[in-house]
């Protein structure tokens, strides 16, 4: 597999089926080993339905993109742009297939939504990420820094633990 043939595409509700079907791959491969299986199944259900999909996209300004090589979805990324009404973007989620990691797929998302921060003169790019994730070094790659943690109750006696990270942009 070569990156430079990885396509990244803006995506639609009409392709709310891709990104289930990569979250229920890469979930369990990505957090089996920090999160109960019950946790999995609950987050994957509030997140990832069809329902909660489609009001991320039509109602939340939540943005897709998918990263597709000869029509093979590999991962994708969700952000929102403006976050919370100023000069920042929120990287929702980015999710890469467990046989497609270390590939440079993750990194190409990556840059396209800080091409499109930087673009619409978004001064910060910002995720979060669980406090146990091995992402985390990944991001610290990409010049990312924590910023601050924070535990969110996502109910039925669940908690997201999780580190704020940010990298500045158009400096």
């Amino acid at each position: 597999m070569v990156v430079d043939m990885i396509k990244i595409i803006p995506a639609n509700v009409g392709q709310i089926k891709i990104i289930q079907k990569i979250a229920q791959k890469t979930w369990p491969a990505t957090f089996s080993s920090i999160l109960s299986s019950k946790q999995i199944d609950y987050m994957l259900d509030m997140m990832y339905s069809d329902e909660a999909l489609q009001a991320q996209i039509t109602n939340l300004n939540h943005c897709f993109l998918l990263a597709a090589q000869d029509d093979v979805y590999l991962g994708f990324l969700s952000y929102e742009t403006p976050y919370k009404g100023e000069a920042k973007t929120k990287i929702h989620k980015i999710y890469i297939m467990p046989e497609a990691q270390g590939l440079g797929i993750g990194k190409k998302l990556m840059g396209a939504v800080e091409a499109i921060a930087t673009n619409k003169g978004d001064k910060q790019l910002l995720l979060n990420v669980n406090k146990h994730n091995e992402a985390e070094k990944f991001y610290k790659y990409l010049g990312f820094e924590i910023i601050a943690t924070e535990n969110i109750d996502i109910g039925s006696g669940f908690l997201m633990e999780d580190k704020v990270m940010a990298k500045e942009v158009n400096k």
